[in-house]
């Protein structure tokens, strides 16, 4: 049985293996049965000793020379990464981005079941999103600590990230996915995971760039 506890668990190592699921699920639909870490690396272009690393983390044992049975090392890298155990949460802010995480219907693959949005809009306060309700933000705290809701989606822009924090963390929220650009302020004990999407385009324009550069 996979391993539950990742508190010890390098975040590379806990980026990583989303990655691999990718390529696993693909070679399961493709009717692959056994998998071996060398496979696995050669897709993603890693190093076949760290992947075998890192899959060690969530306590699976494969067969020598095989590898792992596709179906079991899902499930393994599933449940170490909690995917199995859907939690539910709230998502603040129901603009443009806020619409369009809530119309994702994958969320319940990765272990997040988003029940409620909310939004500083008393306009948009009574609405539904993909048949989500929409409270007004002053909701909050009440009903997090009404639902026992552990998860907080932020997606609101950068001036108001850190009251929406304070809200959320007011209503027992404990873990926190920021898509604002700020730094949140928080307690230390709250989890804040952010998505820097500005980062990730700057490393995407840099790299055209110099594609572009040393093709000239």
């Amino acid at each position: 049985m996979a391993a539950k506890e990742i508190k010890h668990v390098p975040e590379p190592v806990l980026r990583r293996l989303p990655r691999y699921l990718q390529i696993l699920t693909r070679l399961k639909e493709e009717g692959l049965k056994e998998v071996s870490s060398t496979r696995i690396a050669n897709e993603l272009h890693l190093d076949s000793t760290q992947v075998r690393k890192d899959i060690e983390f969530t306590g699976i044992i494969g067969k020598p020379k095989t590898g792992f049975l596709v179906p079991q090392l899902i499930h393994a890298i599933e449940s170490f990464l909690n995917w199995d155990n859907v939690t539910d949460a709230f998502l603040v802010g129901a603009g443009s981005l806020g619409t369009a995480i809530l119309g994702y219907p994958g969320f319940n693959n990765y272990g997040i079941n988003i029940i409620a949005a909310f939004d500083s809009n008393p306009e948009k306060a009574g609405g539904t999103i993909r048949n989500i309700p929409i409270f007004h933000i002053d909701k909050l705290p009440d009903l997090s600590n009404r639902m026992h809701v552990h998860i907080g989606i932020i997606t609101v822009p950068a001036a108001s990230a850190n009251e929406v924090a304070a809200k959320m963390i007011d209503g027992g929220i404990k873990a926190i996915w920021n898509f604002a650009p700020v730094q949140l302020r928080v307690p230390k004990e709250i989890i804040v995971e952010n998505v820097l999407l500005h980062a990730s385009l700057s490393v995407l324009t840099r790299k055209l760039g110099q594609q572009i550069k040393d093709q000239k």
